[in-house]
């Protein structure tokens, strides 16, 4: 076969959905959730360092009342939500309020400067990122897969004393049952 006709092969190869292993396909989710997560951390710390400032220069901007509160919330939103995505752990409800927090900084921006991509592009980024991580949830290599397989690991443990006591109560009435041997 020449390399003409092995081309539309390995063509089709490398672009195959499933061409790569499962493992190497979580791995990658991993270092997106990670990154995603530690560089968000940031924006919090920020809001937090002039909080006065960030609450007239945004939150006031769109019109939310309570701008110092909403402010907090944001910053910490982000305090607290970005390692736990980071970490994979509880992941689904910490991205889900991530792309909260990443609509309203949308909100921000095309309010101030229209459909701006320059001014869009890094909030609707993250709001993507994080979206998938809201349906997909942390993957292999999270906290919330070790939670899952601790909790698993419980139930199975309480499933088998409580059919090892049935088992053993069935036998007694069962033995109960019995007429007596003469």
């Amino acid at each position: 076969m020449t390399l003409l006709q092995r081309l539309p092969l390995l063509l089709a190869s490398l672009l195959r959905q499933d061409s790569v292993a499962q493992r190497w396909s979580q791995l990658g989710w991993t270092v997106l959730r990670v990154v995603a997560g530690l560089f968000m951390i940031h924006n919090g710390l920020d809001k937090l360092a002039d909080i006065e400032g960030f609450a007239t220069a945004y939150v006031e901007v769109i019109g939310l009342p309570f701008p110092i509160f909403f402010s907090y919330v944001a910053a910490y939103t982000e305090l607290i939500a970005a390692p736990l995505v980071a970490l994979g752990l509880f992941t689904r409800p910490a991205a889900l309020s991530l792309v909260a927090t990443m609509a309203v900084a949308m909100f921000h921006h095309i309010k101030v400067a229209g459909f701006s991509i320059p001014y869009l592009e890094l909030s609707a980024i993250y709001a993507a990122i994080f979206f998938a991580f809201a349906v997909n949830g942390g993957g292999w290599f999270s906290g919330d897969q070790l939670l899952v397989k601790a909790i698993e690991a419980w139930l199975n443990r309480s499933s088998r004393e409580k059919l090892e006591s049935l088992q053993s109560s069935l036998q007694a009435e069962s033995e109960a049952a019995q007429p007596p041997r003469s």
